[in-house]
């Protein structure tokens, strides 16, 4: 099955790197126009803006601040009309509540809560008024199985942060599938990033392959072939679901 995605113009968070990158990629090779967001333009965005120059956007923004979301939201566009979100961006805080004091802690989860959950539920909003003024729009928040099984003591506020979209998704489905928005969430298990190399380092590889069911760990190639089937419109009866890319680590 060839998936084209000729004159979709797709909105990505966290575009730069890792899972969003491959997201990005994927979506170019599928004909799609794309406008990548991050803090920062990588090299292989650069790479890729090469290689794609009319259908590739690249935009700065800092997702905990909404001004700046809103600005990129415009421009965005300004450049296409979008037809499609991808909440991709997070991040994640090492904070041992039993040694932090009281205002580091809570500024960490302020900070996660800001981007993993505020940003994505603003963008949402974004994209539900202008895909009820055209008719048609998908929607995808990239989760995590920590939203399902929880995440570590030292990880409380990423699985918590990441908890609340799945909620969010799915009332989106619910009260606004007859308006045409479809909203799906994908929820990784560990995946080897850059954002995941401090868990690595922290626990160790073994500690990460010992707790899923297949030889290797799962890469962020392994989730965005998901993603462009979803958008192609293929799957719309699929509006609502969580889909588990987590190696067998956590059946539910």
């Amino acid at each position: 099955m060839h998936l084209n995605l000729i004159d979709q113009h797709i909105f990505v968070t966290g575009g730069s790197r890792g899972i969003g990158l491959s997201i990005v990629s994927d979506l170019l090779n599928s004909g799609a126009f794309v406008s990548s967001v991050s803090t920062t333009i990588s090299e292989d965005l650069k790479g890729l803006k090469k290689e794609y120059p009319e259908n590739l956007n690249l935009l700065t923004t800092d997702l905990s601040n909404t001004n700046e979301i809103k600005q990129s939201w415009s421009e965005a566009i300004n450049f296409r009309t979008v037809t499609g979100l991808v909440n991709n961006a997070g991040i994640a805080f090492s904070s041992d509540l039993l040694k932090e004091n009281d205002n580091e802690w809570l500024a960490e989860w302020d900070k996660t809560f800001a981007v993993n959950t505020r940003a994505v539920a603003y963008l949402c909003k974004l994209a539900i008024e202008l895909f009820i003024s055209t008719g048609e729009g998908r929607i995808i928040n990239i989760s995590s199985r920590a939203a399902y099984r929880g995440d570590t003591a030292e990880y409380l506020a990423y699985g918590a942060s990441k908890g609340a979209l799945v909620s969010l998704t799915k009332s989106i489905a619910r009260a606004y599938g007859k308006q045409g928005i479809k909203a799906f969430e994908i929820a990784p298990g560990f995946t080897r990033t850059d954002m995941a190399q401090d868990f690595i380092d922290q626990y160790g590889e073994d500690y990460a392959l010992n707790d899923i069911a297949l030889k290797k760990l799962t890469t962020p190639e392994d989730i965005s072939p998901t993603v462009v089937f979803l958008l192609s419109g293929k799957a719309d009866h699929l509006t609502g679901t969580s889909i588990d890319i987590n190696a067998g680590s956590y059946v539910h």
